[in-house]
């Protein structure tokens, strides 16, 4: 129980401490930027120009901004690696299974139309 009351004294200071331009995510998982609070709800802006309304108590987090920029720029890196093949690297065992894929993707469309 102790535990349980220390982590709601934290969230509550948390919720009551939020200020404009804290970037935050609520309990549903959307990431704001608070423009503007009130004694029971703030004013999230979750694009440019579009503004919603929220309770103090849906806040869950206060974000660091930098580190999830961070982190999707390393994410975008990841997937464009993932992508990149050299041409130096393909074997011809590769080109004769792209060979023999291409021959049987053509037969089962031949199939179908015809």
């Amino acid at each position: 129980m102790r535990k349980q009351r220390k982590a709601m004294n934290e969230q509550q200071k948390l919720q009551n401490s939020l200020t404009v331009g804290d970037r935050v995510m609520t309990t549903s998982g959307l990431f704001g930027t608070v423009v503007e609070t009130e004694d029971d709800s703030i004013e999230l802006e979750i694009a440019d120009g579009v503004v919603t309304t929220w309770l103090r108590q849906a806040i869950r987090e206060r974000v660091d901004t930098e580190v999830d920029e961070d982190e999707l720029d390393e994410d975008d890196n990841d997937e464009d690696d993932e992508d990149v093949v050299d041409s130096s690297e393909r074997t011809s065992s590769d080109e004769d299974s792209d060979v023999t894929e291409n021959a049987d993707t053509q037969k089962t469309e031949t199939q179908k139309t015809g």
